[in-house]
């Protein structure tokens, strides 16, 4: 390259950003906050998330997660103790590996015990600080004190964000962000005057996100696109360093900013790996059987679409939305990927508005671990996923409005007041709507129902509502709903197995084996599909064909050697074909594997059927002192009568 043309991109370069930085300082003069003023924000703030989320307050848990977080969970009933706190962080309960999270359900079980009111109030003031923390993280950042405010009020009302914070279960998001944000906040400190022990307070701040919730993975890349903007550690400098809105950090080379996260990169990994353990673990991770890879993608891509759609007209929110069975049609998926792309362009074209390409990045980016390539559980999308994202999409649509409004009201003399009715009755609007969708999550059955009424071919929300009302002794309607899901997908194990205890209390056996056979062969759960076999055996030896129960019965055992109910059917069978030695063996084989008066009882039975009476008397004599011992006589008879 010529002197000249060396002269003459330079000169470009310079004059770019006293543009950019003359433009972002005229309009800092209004937007600065005295420390007084800093202060009524954080509290407007505060009592703003309160009064929206107030109907928190009569809201229940629901059987969505909350039985095995915190009503079924003995460890977290039994509050802050010892043992709890080992348990947290050894266990991978509910397919996850987050301690601080199972801590903070304990410490609620200890102050409120299971009174919900605590324990939604609580994430409900974590949602608060978090509020108040992008507040001053952003203003501390950029330097622009209401137009943090605003972003800090979009992610504080949008009702995308309700799911997070009124279910809870969800606690874990809610806990997550709050440290991801001090995490954040810590890496503005480091990044103007880098240390070590700024940069342990950053390290300490991100291990605890990740210890809370897996979700914060993409921090470290998400680092760097905070370099670019709003701290300006790399690319070209503003020139009018002292402008009291322009907060940059001190300037890296590329090698450096790439070098300081890969500690935080290792944490993201050794997170994700332990994660994906846990999932793996508890048959949380779909099969490619189930989502093919090209499903995947397509499915990623309307996801964005409709995330960005949720985020502009934030309507029909439910807890799960259902994963599609078949591909997409081919223009749905072509016009996705066009205005993915062309936005992208938009934002790169734009590049001295830096916060365009860093807000659009940051919601593509965090999006990537939950967008569904690595399928876990049954959702296509999630609102409680877009907690993290949606706060990239909240600065860039508060920067570009702020910024046309300022040219525009200066172009008619204007005065910049103006700029606060659209704002206060988006703040207004957004309000209202979180106001009522926090009542979305009062109790199971309309929960449940509501979901069922605003998604297409939900057969998951069918399970659960026909699951909750069939605990609650309302047979035939769960039956109707465990029906409605199987015309959905016919195959569902869920709905399968549900259906088939029914039909085998009716009397239909023929019905039931249909049913658990499905299970068998369809489910990825190998629990469920142990399950399955071992009620075909159970049906096949009510109906008299002991081959075929004997089948199942030895089928069971290969999936779940200690499977006790699977022995005593074995026993069972031999008792009826007159081998009460064989009863003997598998009767013993149960009580070992796992002890009850019931195999206690049949052992006896056996026993005596073989001539030893002392031993069988014995056994009983010890059986005897259980409250349950008259039950497992009763048990013991229906069963060798073969039912």
């Amino acid at each position: 390259m010529s002197a000249s043309s060396s002269g003459t991109a330079t000169a470009i370069e310079t004059k770019t950003a006293l543009t950019d930085t003359a433009h972002e300082a005229s309009t800092t003069r209004w937007s600065e906050l005295s420390e007084r003023r800093t202060l009524i924000c954080c509290l407007a703030l505060t009592a703003l998330v309160l009064a929206a989320y107030n109907p928190v307050t009569h809201n229940s848990f629901v059987n969505y997660d909350d039985e095995g977080y915190i009503l079924n969970n003995v460890q977290v009933r039994a509050g802050l103790t010892l043992a709890t706190v080992k348990w947290a962080f050894t266990t991978y309960d509910q397919t996850n590996w987050h301690p601080l999270t199972w801590l903070s359900h304990a410490v609620d079980c200890e102050l409120f015990g299971l009174n919900p009111v605590g324990h939604h109030y609580m994430s409900v003031l974590l949602h608060a600080a978090s509020a108040v923390l992008l507040f001053l993280l952003l203003q501390s950042a950029t330097g622009f004190g209401w137009r943090s405010l605003m972003v800090a009020t979009l992610f504080a009302l949008h009702p995308i964000n309700v799911e997070s914070v009124a279910w809870a279960s969800e606690r874990k998001n809610v806990l997550s962000m709050v440290f991801f944000l001090l995490a954040l906040y810590a890496y503005t400190w480091y990044a103007r005057s880098p240390g070590v022990r700024r940069y342990a307070v950053v390290t300490v701040a991100f291990a605890f996100a990740l210890m809370s919730k897996p979700q914060v993975v993409t921090f470290p890349l998400l680092l760097l696109l905070w370099d670019y903007w709003p701290l300006r550690r790399t690319g070209a400098r503003p020139i009018a360093e002292g402008s009291a809105n322009l907060r940059t950090a001190p300037k890296a080379s590329t090698g450096w900013l790439l070098l300081e996260k890969l500690p935080w990169l290792a944490l993201a990994i050794a997170s994700s790996f332990v994660t994906m353990k846990a999932q793996r673990a508890g048959g949380s991770v779909k099969a490619l059987s189930l989502y093919s890879l090209p499903l995947r993608i397509e499915s990623s891509l309307m996801a964005y679409i409709r995330y960005l759609g949720k985020a502009i007209w934030p309507a029909n929110l439910v807890a799960l939305y259902p994963h599609p069975t078949k591909l997409y049609p081919a223009w749905q998926v072509a016009a996705s990927a066009a205005l993915l792309t062309l936005i992208t362009i938009l934002v790169l074209v734009a590049r001295k508005r830096r916060y365009l390409a860093v807000g659009w990045f940051w919601f593509l980016g965090s999006l990537v671990p939950m967008i569904g390539l690595v399928q876990v559980g049954a959702q296509a999308m999630a609102d409680r996923y877009a907690y993290i994202p949606f706060i990239g999409l909240f600065f860039v649509v508060t920067w570009l409005a702020a910024d046309w409004a300022a040219g525009s009201l200066e172009n008619r003399n204007l005065s910049k007041s103006w700029m606060t009715v659209p704002a206060v009755a988006c703040v207004v609007a957004l309000g209202a709507l979180t106001y009522h969708q926090v009542r979305y999550w009062h109790d199971t059955e309309s929960f449940w129902q509501r979901t069922i009424d605003l998604t297409e071919d939900n057969y998951v929300a069918h399970d659960i509502l026909g699951y909750y009302l069939t605990t609650q002794g309302r047979v035939e309607e769960g039956a109707a709903q465990f029906r409605d899901a199987l015309a959905i997908r016919p195959e569902d194990p869920e709905a399968n197995m549900s259906l088939g205890p029914y039909e085998q209390a009716h009397g239909r056996l023929a019905a039931a084996i249909e049913h658990y056979q499905t299970v068998a062969f369809y489910s990825a759960v190998s629990a469920l599909r142990a399950t399955a076999l071992f009620n075909l055996g159970h049906t096949y030896r009510q109906m008299g064909d002991l081959a075929n129960a004997r089948h199942y019965f030895e089928m069971t055992l290969q999936m779940s050697p200690n499977e006790a109910a699977a022995m005593i059917g074995l026993g069972l069978i031999a008792d009826a074909q007159g081998d009460p030695a064989e009863a003997v063996r598998e009767f013993s084989r149960a009580e070992d594997a796992q002890p009850s008066e019931l195999s206690s009882v049949l052992l006896a039975h056996a026993l005596q059927q073989e001539g030893r009476d002392a031993e069988a008397q014995t056994i009983l004599e010890r059986a005897r002192s259980s409250p349950n011992f008259s039950e497992a006589q009763k048990m013991a008879a229906l069963l060798l009568s073969g039912k």
